[in-house]
């Protein structure tokens, strides 16, 4: 019987390292694959069928099920959000290049709220959903059955009763602790409710890859939220482990709300193959440029780090990136690089009150990788950092679900809104400002110094990056 099972496990092992040979998107990763499967394959094979597959191709097929609908709702959202399209000509190239990576264009018309911390996040969605006339769309990959989700919940509720449609989407695993009576008591009021899987059969049941980690609302077409928080008390600064906890979200007004529902309306047609009926009229609410962004692992493109080199790539003056995690890819690190050495301001803060010591440990090795090239570092010391934030130079800001990884970069679904707007920036470059005052800065030159075990401890979480 021994014999059977490591004859299994070999054989496995070997089939699986063909399969991370000819998929796995770069060759540091297929080879690490491909060794441990062949040589190790007892640790291996149960660690690849969780985290092997790298690319996410069931939602293109599930599209082409209703493709003439789907065409013709696609025909109507671009018509009518042709006429607050930004001419290319007014775009700058990096912007242009973003837009081919989303199919979504810069469009003006919009009016931006920086939303900072979670007091003043969910009032703003509360109150949102409060006046919500038509529909709701509620997505976020994380609810918990607690103080906010029930204010939450409730909301929903009232407003369903109220013969309002309500959509909510959330996360399988992000999402895995929600209890069913939790679920059952918004489906009882008429809410209609799904969790997103990465697949509807066995094929990757046991995947952890595909997390759907946007979080995204909208109110009848006209005003929008994308941000990091998600829906918990520790999102309001009530865990005390964690608190204060840091974060940012937006509102928007205007177009650019299309943009995300058509993010949400494709996620949540994926999760039920249902396509409701939604206003697709733009609703100016401002005179500010947004596109949003959303990155998917559904085709041969790396959207999410294309976006993050192409925006370091453009930024002449600074680069100012907020994360709780720096894990970066090859090519984000030499756009950083690049950046430095022409001068730029580059300022990076992540948090130092780590959830993930692995991540929180690999981050040091990118860092020490970076010293001497006048990047500054903080590490944010009050709380838990949790925001996605970027400032490029003085006119372009980003406030999104992505986090500086791997994961983001290449395994998640992931948005992102891009402002471009000097009063929006100079906003965000205060809030900057606030931050670093009460981070603490990193010298990488004492890296060096610390103690042996904890050397150790990054050099073997940054082993573990390509899946953190």
């Amino acid at each position: 019987m021994i014999g059977i099972v490591i004859t299994f496990f070999y054989i496995t092992g070997i089939v699986m390292a063909m399969h991370a040979a000819l998929t796995t998107r770069t060759s540091t990763g297929a080879v690490a694959w491909t060794v441990s499967l062949v040589s190790m394959p007892f640790v291996a094979v149960p660690a690849y069928a969780v985290f092997g597959r790298n690319r996410f191709e069931g939602m293109l097929e599930a599209f082409e099920e209703r493709a003439d609908e789907i065409d013709r709702l696609l025909d109507e959202y671009g018509q009518d959000l042709a006429p607050w399209e930004l001419p290319k000509s007014e775009v700058p190239s990096w912007q242009n290049a973003v837009y081919q990576l989303s199919d979504n264009a810069p469009v003006g018309g919009n009016a931006v709220e920086l939303l900072v911390d979670g007091a003043d996040t969910f009032d703003s969605i509360l109150a949102g959903i409060a006046g919500a006339e038509h529909y709701v769309l509620f997505q976020f990959y994380m609810i918990h059955d607690d103080g906010l989700g029930n204010r939450v919940k409730n909301a929903l509720v009232e407003r369903a009763r109220a013969g309002v449609q309500v959509i909510v989407l959330y996360d399988e695993v992000g999402s895995s602790g929600l209890p069913e009576t939790y679920v059952q008591s918004l489906l009882t009021a008429g809410v209609e409710v799904s969790s997103f899987k990465p697949t509807q059969g066995w094929g990757n049941r046991f995947q952890l890859n595909f997390r759907n980690h946007r979080k995204m609302v909208v109110v009848d077409g006209k005003s929008a939220w994308i941000g990091g928080h998600n829906v918990g008390d520790e999102y309001l600064g009530l865990d005390p482990d964690f608190s204060p906890w840091r974060d940012t979200h937006v509102k928007i007004e205007g177009p650019a709300a299309l943009q995300v529902q058509l993010a949400i309306l494709s996620d949540w047609y994926w999760a039920t193959r249902r396509i409701p009926d939604l206003n697709w009229t733009p609703a100016p609410g401002g005179e500010q440029t947004v596109m949003i962004l959303p990155t998917a692992p559904t085709g041969q493109l790396e959207r999410a780090s294309l976006y993050f080199v192409a925006a370091l790539n453009s930024a002449q003056e600074r680069i100012w990136l907020s994360a709780p995690y720096f894990v970066p890819d090859e090519a984000v690190m030499k756009a950083l690089v690049l950046a430095a050495l022409r001068g730029v301001d580059v300022r990076i803060i992540t948090t130092g009150k780590p959830d993930s010591l692995p991540v929180y440990l690999a981050a040091f090795h990118y860092i020490e990788k970076l010293r001497g090239l006048g990047i500054r570092f903080y590490a944010y010391t009050p709380g838990f950092l949790h925001e996605k934030v970027m400032l490029i130079d003085k006119r372009v800001a980003s406030v999104g679900t992505h986090n500086f990884d791997n994961r983001s970069f290449r395994l998640n679904f992931e948005v992102a809104a891009i402002i471009v707007d000097e009063q929006f920036a100079t906003e965000m470059a205060a809030m900057f400002e606030r931050d670093f005052a009460h981070a603490e800065p990193i010298d990488p030159d004492t890296l060096a110094q610390r103690p042996l075990w904890w050397q150790l401890g990054v050099k073997l979480s940054r082993l573990a990056s390509p899946v953190l």
